[in-house]
């Protein structure tokens, strides 16, 4: 009879208490204070508030941008991590660190630096016939800048997992390059690229400081919703910012909920049991 091995870490009741605590205090407290908050306001005023045409165009920008931006992300941020894990080429090491810059650049030194190079008078941006920063696109080029390392680092460790005899198979069995990739490879990346999407969009929903520089803030243009919320606070009025902030929570976490659910069918239809 085999002797039962001694555990590592602490017995499940106590890791399991200590995971409940740190998570209560860490986020399910917050988002608490958030929805206890925004009760203290009448219905009247918590619906004229959130919809507000101002607020409102900060909804479509924020949700459209940061969707736009994950988009861009699951193609190119796809492409990046084949290309780093099929292939030899000089300097790939730079190329495969510079990909986690955004993470530890600070993000108004990347509003900053995306400002100077995409302004009217800018290092790209005066080669362009139309405004490229203080508008929506710039708003989108900085969202998916700061959103790539998320879908690179979640598609890239299934790639190098992935076995080469597979498409060996396909092959010998008389399948092209194309059909190999949607009928073999794909169907193993599409739910790390959901993973990756979600990532770079929920990280994309609350991002600020990369954004305020290029975007102009103009109201009714370029002003997105964290904005609208660091301007409440601002002028004091902490139930409007807990008020808007709660209609990104529950929107944000409806959008999650769906991309899990999908995650899981897919997992569920292509993966082996």
């Amino acid at each position: 009879m085999k002797e039962k091995s001694a555990a590592i870490i602490p017995g499940f009741s106590l890791s399991l208490g200590y995971t409940l605590l740190y998570v209560s205090i860490l986020v399910l407290l917050p988002i608490a204070m958030i929805f206890f908050n925004t009760l203290s306001m009448s219905w009247g005023d918590f619906w004229k508030t959130i919809t507000h045409p101002r607020v409102m165009a900060s909804y479509k920008l924020s949700f459209g941008a940061a969707l736009a931006a994950g988009l861009v992300n699951v193609v190119f941020g796809t492409v990046i991590a084949w290309v780093l894990t099929r292939y030899r080429f000089p300097f790939k090491r730079i190329v495969d660190g510079l990909v986690d810059l955004p993470f530890a650049l600070p993000t108004a030194v990347a509003g900053i630096a995306l400002t100077t190079l995409y302004s009217p008078n800018g290092w790209l941006g005066q080669f362009f016939s139309f405004k490229i920063a203080f508008t929506p696109i710039g708003i989108i080029i900085a969202l998916t800048f700061i959103g790539l390392p998320f879908v690179v680092r979640t598609v890239q460790p299934v790639l190098q997992s992935f076995s080469q005899e597979a498409e060996e198979t396909s092959a010998s069995l008389g399948a092209n390059r194309f059909q190999t990739f949607t009928k073999v490879i794909f169907p193993e990346l599409f739910p790390a690229i959901l993973t990756g999407f979600s990532l770079a969009f929920a990280r994309a929903l609350g991002e600020y400081g990369s954004v305020v520089f290029i975007a102009g803030n103009m109201p009714m243009k370029t002003e997105i919703t964290p904005l609208i919320i660091m301007t409440k606070l601002e002028q004091y009025d902490y139930v409007g910012a807990t008020a808007v902030a709660t209609v990104m929570l529950v929107l944000s976490f409806v959008l999650l909920l769906l991309i899990n659910l999908i995650q899981w069918y897919t997992n569920r239809k292509f993966l082996p049991s």
